[in-house]
């Protein structure tokens, strides 16, 4: 399914980084802040216009604006706004970073930021991460997970998936190969799972699941149901999901960081930041789709104040 990606964030036409510092300057100065005006600054512009405005700030008034806002705001609305202020990258591999630190990983954050994302954005988290944490990404993988799972995150570090053979003339063959790795036989050979998810486009194994579907007489996402389970089914199921319905998956990831008690606030923000300048749009009719009310709505029963409008400022854009 090809569609044309919905930012909610973009750039602005009158981007006038200048003006925005001052703004930002005189929403921190003296007696109380001005929540109200950093929000409407940040949560409206790019990340790219936000590293302007970080320049501007320091040259206008020889201050680091992410100190600044540090000293100002607090708890999960400065969360939000140093995610903001973080360029994407960065602001992932810290993420990656965070769940795999200490005792225990947490394997939904792993699959969500390395398993759904094309070459060049996995290659920008991977270099981010080395420059940040003086260690490769792959080592510190390989050091926190195990078996099946370990060796699918360090396919996706490759960065190598073939984005531009889309020849459907491979798909039965292909699909062929999956179904004798798991369905067709006793056991499953999840190296082969592995090899074909991680390697081939998009588009071509869009064409392998409807080759399977014909072969099988069940879709690829039951096989990967009945065939695989633990943390290794969670990340077959993600890139599965992303590759048929990108904005489906992250919608779903979504609705999970609201869903029971309390709300995941850490993913909540990871997942606004890093798709609002994407395809938040989409995410949004999906969402709207398989919950029967707008992702908005939802938002606003779970968070409260400054660190809710903030949310809300990236999800219901400026347009």
């Amino acid at each position: 399914m090809d569609y044309a990606e919905i930012p909610t964030v973009r750039p602005s036409p009158h981007f006038d980084p200048g003006s925005d510092a001052s703004v930002l300057r005189k929403a921190m100065k003296g007696f109380g802040t001005d929540e109200a005006a950093i929000i409407n600054v940040l949560s409206r512009r790019t990340s790219h216009e936000r590293q302007q405005i970080m320049l501007k700030y320091q040259q206008a008034f020889g201050r680091d604006l992410v100190k600044d806002l540090k000293s100002e705001l607090s708890g999960k609305f400065e969360d939000g706004i140093i995610a903001l202020m973080t360029p994407l990258p960065i602001y992932l591999a810290q993420e990656i970073n965070n769940a795999i630190a200490g005792i225990g990983t947490n394997e939904r954050t792993l699959v969500e930021i390395l398993c759904t994302r094309d070459n060049a954005s996995l290659m920008e988290i991977k270099n981010a991460y080395y420059h940040r944490y003086h260690k490769k990404l792959e080592n510190d993988l390989g050091g926190d997970t195990s078996g099946d799972f370990r060796r699918l995150l360090i396919s996706m570090c490759a960065c190598s998936r073939d984005e531009h053979n889309h020849d459907p003339a491979l798909a039965n063959n292909l699909a062929q190969q999956l179904y004798h790795a798991g369905e067709g036989k006793m056991g499953t050979d999840e190296a082969e799972f592995n090899r074909i998810l991680s390697s081939y486009s998009y588009p071509l194994l869009r064409c392998v699941f409807e080759e399977y579907s014909k072969i099988s007489k069940k879709s690829f996402g039951d096989a990967i149901n009945a065939e695989l389970s633990g943390d290794l089914k969670l990340g077959m199921q993600a890139i599965y999901t992303s590759i048929l319905n990108r904005p489906e998956y992250f919608a779903k990831e979504l609705r999970a960081a609201m869903a029971g008690l309390g709300t995941n606030d850490r993913a909540l923000i990871r997942l606004v930041v890093s798709r609002c300048e994407i395809d938040m749009g989409n995410i949004k009719q999906e969402y709207h789709k398989l919950y029967k009310k707008p992702l908005d709505q939802d938002i606003k029963s779970e968070i409260s104040g400054d660190f809710k409008k903030i949310i809300l400022g990236m999800v219901e854009g400026s347009g």
